[in-house]
């Protein structure tokens, strides 16, 4: 996995109790939605979740990954073929 993920990771866990914080603010009606877009604009960027990138766990490639097993579809189809992956065959028709 690559460094600016795992950094990615680190920061969303450690603001995550700020941005819950936030949230609830303004579900309760304390806090607008302009002064929680302030308050959110003066973490540090890296610490929203939406910018974490999934990648496989093998290559840290970040297209092609598949969720189920949390690897990209080229290591999947390699692994596959081995007979590595439990459940899973090559389709032969």
């Amino acid at each position: 996995m690559k460094a600016r993920e795992v950094k990615r990771a680190k920061l969303a866990n450690r603001y995550a109790h700020k941005r819950e914080e936030i949230a609830a603010k303004v579900k309760s009606g304390e806090m607008d939605h302009e002064e929680a877009w302030q308050a959110l604009s003066k973490l540090p960027r890296n610490s929203n979740p939406i910018r974490q990138h999934n990648r496989c766990k093998i290559t840290g490639r970040p297209k092609g990954y598949i969720r189920l097993f949390g690897i990209s579809r080229i290591q999947f189809r390699e692994m596959a073929s081995k007979g590595l992956i439990p459940g899973v065959t090559k389709a032969s028709w």
